[in-house]
């Protein structure tokens, strides 16, 4: 039973909370000042208030509901009584608070415990604070206040992580610039330590009292130290000599005020409460500030720590996933995270199981069930099993790990029985999904007499070269890729011939995975396969594949392979999907904005591995996966589950081989509970049994959430799929928009055969192999092959054709079927004097990543580079205990520096440019953060510059266009941004491409809506390059060039017939952008009809600056002329030669040439 005061309390929350979403009445109490008080200043905007208005903007419409929740912010909450003396008196305490607590936010070294704000208190109120006082403040709200006892030894190391006077090494003055002292607010001076002399030595085990309000933060502001000039947020530090952080007193006031205010409410729906209720405030108060009187840690006896729900241990065998949600929901941290309408169930297939056409041998029965524990088999997989020994090629299609491996290995065991010389190859997209296959076959064949002996290896990039000769000779079965087929197994046909002879089965997994442009290059190299295995006499090798689900796996089947007689299985598990948003940082005020989605990822992945749910968590990028294993070992720590904080890795590119291994036994054999990971692991490696997939942030495309969702899932059993959503746009709009999710068509996979680019090159390594007949081996190559050989092969006097000698010697070597890179950067650990390979990383995100002073990131542990030598391509580091991060700052410059093609647009005197793009990234400098990205100091460094190149196509905009944007104040970058995304989504339509394969010059909202002029200046047009394909690019932006009339006419129609009234990512703000903040939709329209030639009208057009994009300097300026290298070579496309000067910049001339040096 409840006592009264505990119900008073329960409903005074309940009913605050009510009234926060109702929204509320404007005064507050009788006739009580609601000012911030002290000698700050008032102001009725709130920044975070703007901000959440800006972020918003690319979302479609509001709805009602929306409109009321963001106006509840402001609302407030009467009462018709006169409030107690001591209530007066509280507030009273609470304004001092807040406002000594605000001021000591802006001294990054100075810990809000009670004896250190104590005196500052008192000095306001005149009384004593008593520990009392503080404990009725969070009675009144709870969710607003943090009042706790805490390790002095980890409230230290949190402190010092700001202070920055011997991080680096001796030698260089890294040190910053400290707070200069004020005492402005009561006795605080800014210097205050945690009452302790800096020499004395911290003993472990004492505990402060700590106080913060956890409902809002400050953001950080810089201060110019020689003009004194104080800048806004959003402008990007560019000079070393912007190092001081600085509060405005408008951002310290509204923050205030917000407190003082929902302090009041919170006391008026108290009082009404007990009024309601027949209870006296006072002793209600007094009776519910007990429960809040913080109690200190007793080392002999520790309480129990409250862990809700959870297990005391972690249980073998975990409960049903409706269950577990429901247990999550039912949590005290639960704030209604799960999206109206984000709770999806698909039920599964009915298990049916099926029999065999033909009869197994009691060995292989018995091996069956030894292993896996099978007695029969379910339909999908007695379906796919006999469609392959009736002679089928079979392609196996489900959202979940439904028993696939079963169908790769039972056949191959079989025809081993049957034959002892049988081949079979295992053809992996990734190294750790070759791995796990290699481990579940070899247990298989344990378990079958006379066949424990026959060699089953893995033939890749890791394995070494004395071991590969007897690989090649003696194993029957061989796990690889692409790579090793395309560069060392098929040129080697003669080394090969015995094994390629025998092959009866080649298996090639996730078969979605090769879309796009690697398709396209994993297609050809599979007919070549086919060619030389039918030149030696096999033309009876059958392709057994999986796929996630998509639109058209059969036909992609087909396109991979260039084969018929295709038997396609599906089947799918029952899954439960989440879309958990991250919550407010004040549960009832959207104007506190979004909290950190890193720590709700953290506490949402440790709730569900601690009740025996077998986790994997994607993130987007390599930083983020080992910031989330940082976070994940943190809260098992502050929950009181030390033991378990092993048990959950990182897994990425870039760890060297032996860690891989080692990282993929530890998950397979169950030691891990838990996986951080990147795509690396997107694609399915067995680890088990997983049961839970959680996603942090929208992962660019719906087609990529789907495909990560369906790691999870096993036959027989229930799974859950959680996107956690961020506070990007893209995210709040699926949050917001959960139906599209599920119910978007599944993506159709795109594999583009008549890419000249990719066709040739496996033409030319076809005919190094083994000599082309142009009529024979056009069922593999196309009809046209026969004129391809005389165009661009070498032709002998039998008439065969061979390898052109600009392709040799290896010809495969320039055939690069992968966007990666040769040169790699060896990060070094010398941490007590060790001198050990961390891990390698690629030469691209070397200066990305290491610089002198940066923190690296390895395994949830941090690393300071203490020596970086680009020139020997190796970086020293040395493993430390900070709180900070560091992240770079830089710019990239995307600049098309050779016209190669020029085509006149349809209608119109624009024209469209093809040629050599320059892509130039410069790291500069960089930030130190906290964990709540707070910036704490800002670095210099002297990185070199990354200079690559590539090809692409680009628009100049028409001066026209440029000054009707300039007259109706319409943001020009704004404009181009938005534009560029308009054309960008588009190309799939007309080229078969990804999302990603072309990419464009996004702008950044630090630097567009600056106050302060920009040093650089880019010129006004639309610039699209090759993201893959090095120098000679990827030719995607080439049949984007040749199709550019329809996407600028597409472009336009997209984005006038969208119902948005700013833009969305229906239309110009882009999944694969974080910078949607800059984005013009009506800018973008006026730069579209100008390029087509269309009539603008300029009146129609809304007078800017629009709220989206707040009036800044503009950064850009009319595009020049690119020239030709060499004019002779110059492709006119619907142009005539005395017209291809653009009279409207200046001549081709004056522009300077690029000759192919820097």
């Amino acid at each position: 039973m409840q006592s009264g005061t505990e119900a008073v309390v329960q409903k005074a929350r309940g009913k605050r909370k009510r009234k926060d979403n109702q929204g509320g009445i404007a005064d507050s109490r009788n006739g009580e000042d609601s000012s911030a008080g002290g000698q700050l200043g008032n102001d009725d905007t709130s920044d975070s208030q703007k901000s959440t208005n800006a972020r918003k903007r690319t979302a479609p419409k509001k709805t009602a509901s929306a409109l009321n929740r963001t106006e509840s912010a402001a609302s407030s909450v009467t009462c018709n009584v006169d409030w107690p003396d001591s209530f007066k008196a509280l507030e009273k305490t609470h304004r001092a608070l807040n406002l000594v607590f605000t001021f000591c936010c802006t001294r990054k070294h100075l810990a809000t415990t009670f004896e250190t704000i104590r005196s500052a208190v008192e000095s306001h109120t005149k009384k004593v604070l008593t520990i009392e006082d503080v404990a009725s403040i969070a009675a009144v709200r709870p969710e607003g206040v943090n009042f706790a006892y805490v390790d002095e030894i980890m409230l230290q190391t949190e402190v010092r992580g700001a202070e920055r006077d011997v991080t680096f090494k001796a030698g260089r003055d890294f040190r910053s610039q400290a707070p200069a002292p004020d005492a402005s607010v009561g006795g605080i001076s800014g210097l205050e330590k945690l009452d302790q002399h800096p020499d004395e030595r911290v003993e472990g085990g004492k505990e402060v009292l700590y106080f913060e309000f956890v409902d809002g933060d400050l953001k950080r502001q810089v201060k110019d130290k020689k003009t004194g000039e104080i800048t806004k947020p959003n402008r990007k530090l560019r000079e070393e000599t912007l190092k001081i952080p600085v509060y405005s007193q408008k951002q310290m006031t509204n923050l205030i005020e917000r407190r003082n205010q929902k302090f009041i409410d919170a006391m008026n729906v108290f009082i009404n409460q007990c009024i309601s209720d027949n209870l006296d405030p006072e002793q209600a108060l007094s009776k519910a500030a007990e429960a809040f009187i913080p109690v200190p840690t007793a080392p002999e006896d520790p309480p129990e720590k409250s862990l809700g729900a959870l297990p005391e241990s972690i249980p073998t065998e975990r409960k049903s996933i409706p269950e577990i949600v429901q247990e999550l929901k039912d949590s005290p941290w639960y704030t209604g995270q799960i999206v109206p309408d984000g709770h999806r169930v698909f039920e599964p297939q009915e298990a049916v199981y099926g029999d065999l056409n033909f009869l197994l041998s009691q060995d292989l029965v018995n091996a069956l069930y030894n292993a896996k524990g099978i007695t029969q088999f379910f339909a999908h997989q007695a379906e796919a099993i006999n469609g392959l020994l009736e002679g089928q090629h079979v392609v196996v299609a489900t959202s979940t790990s439904s028993g696939k491996s079963l169908i790769y290995q039972l056949p191959v065991i079989h025809a081993l029985e049957k034959d002892y010389h049988t081949r079979a190859m295992y053809i992996f997209p990734t190294k750790a999904l070759a791995q796990d296959q290699k481990r579940s076959l070899r247990e298989m064949l344990s378990y079958m007499p006379g066949m424990e002996d026959v060699l089953v290896e893995t033939f890749d990039g890791d394995t070494p070269m004395k071991e590969r000769n007897a690989i090649r000779d003696e194993a029957r079965i061989i796990f690889t890729n692409p790579d090793m087929l395309h560069i060392t197994i098929l040129p080697q046909e003669e080394r090969w011939r015995t094994f390629l002879k025998n092959l009866k089965y080649v298996v090639v997994d996730e078969l979605h995975y090769y879309n796009g442009q690697m398709g396209s290059h994993v297609s050809f190299i599979m007919r070549r396969l086919r060619r030389i295995c039918a030149a030696v006499g096999n033309r009876h090798v059958k392709f057994i594949s999986c796929s996630a689900t998509v639109a058209n796996p059969k036909q992609h089947f087909k396109t991979i392979f260039g084969i018929e007689n295709v038997r396609l299985v599906d089947f799918d598990g029952r899954k439960e999907f989440l879309c958990w948003n991250t919550p407010y940082r004040d549960p009832g005020d959207p104007a506190s904005g979004r909290g950190d989605a890193m720590f709700e990822c953290a506490r949402l992945f440790c709730q569900l591995m601690l009740r025996g749910v077998r986790i994997i968590a994607f993130t987007r990028v390599r930083e983020q996966c080992e910031k989330l294993v940082t976070a994940v070992q943190q809260e098992l720590e502050s929950i009181g589950r030390p033991e378990c904080v092993n048990r959950v890795m990182g897994y990425r590119g870039g760890y060297t081989a032996q860690d891989r291994r080692r990282i993929e036994s530890e998950m397979f054999e169950g030691k891990l509970l838990g996986i951080v990971a990147t795509t690396a692991l997107e694609l399915g490696i067995d680890i088990g049994t997983l049961d839970c997939v959680l996603t942090w942030g929208f992962p660019y495309t719906i087609a990529n959430l789907r495909q990560q969702s369906g790691r999870a899932g096993r036959r027989n059993k229930d799974s859950l799929s959680v996107l956690v959503g961020d506070c990007f746009p893209t995210d709040q709009h699926y949050m917001q928009n959960p139906d599209e999710l599920f119910t978007k068509p599944n993506c159709e996979l795109q594999v583009d055969l008549e890419n000249m680019l990719v066709r040739e090159g496996h033409i030319q390594c076809a005919a190094y192999e083994m000599p082309v007949r142009p009529v024979e081996d056009a069922e593999y190559f196309g009809q046209d092959l026969p004129q391809i050989c005389e165009e661009r092969l070498l032709r002998d006097a039998m008439g065969f054709y061979h390898c052109h000698d600009r392709f040799r010697p290896i010809p495969s070597r320039f055939v690069a079927i992968r966007d990666t890179e040769d040169d790699h950067f060896a990060i070094i650990d010398i941490t007590h004097g060790k001198n050990e390979v961390l891990e390698e990383l690629e030469a691209s995100r070397a200066t990305f990543t290491i610089y002198d002073g940066a923190i690296f990131l390895h395994q949830g542990s941090k690393y300071l580079v203490r020596d970086f030598q680009p020139e020997k391509m190796m970086a020293r580091v040395e493993r430390v205990k900070v709180e900070w991060t560091t992240t770079q700052r830089d710019f990239t410059d995307i600049d098309p520096i050779e016209t190669e093609a020029i085509r006149r647009i349809s209608g119109s005197l624009s024209k469209a440019f093809y040629g050599t793009i320059k892509i130039q990234q410069n790291v500069y400098g960089f930030f130190k953060v906290d964990k709540k990205k707070r910036v704490l100091d800002a670095v210099h460094v002297d990185n070199p510059p990354v200079i690559r190149y590539g090809k692409g196509m680009w628009l100049d905009i028409p001066k026209k266009a440029l000054q009707i944007l300039a007259d109706r104040r319409l943001h020009i970058a704004a404009s181009i941004h938005a534009a560029e995304h308009a054309i960008l989504s588009l190309m799939p339509n007309f080229v078969i491409s990804l999302p990603g394969d072309v990419r464009t010059e996004c702008k950044v909202a630090l630097k567009e809506f600056a106050k302060k002029e920009s040093q650089r200046k880019r010129p006004g047009r639309l610039t699209f390059y090759d993201a893959k394909g090095g120098a000679s690019g990827s030719g995607i932006s080439t049949k984007a060039f040749e199709h550019i009339d329809h996407l600028l006419q597409q472009a336009l129609k997209r984005v006038e017939e969208c119902y948005c009234e700013s833009g969305c990512i229906e239309c110009v703000a882009s999944e694969l952008c974080k910078e949607n903040d800059v984005m013009s939709k009506a800018g973008s329209q006026v730069i579209l009809k100008a390029i087509l030639n269309m009539e603008i009208d300029v009146e129609a057009l809304p007078m800017g600056p629009e709220e989206q994009c707040p009036a800044g300097l503009e950064t850009v300026i009319v595009a020049q002329p690119v020239p030709p290298k060499d004019r002779n070579n110059l492709r006119l496309i619907d142009i005539k030669e005395e017209e291809f000067e653009d009279q409207d910049t200046v001549l081709w001339e004056d522009a300077e040439v690029w000759t192919g040096d820097e």
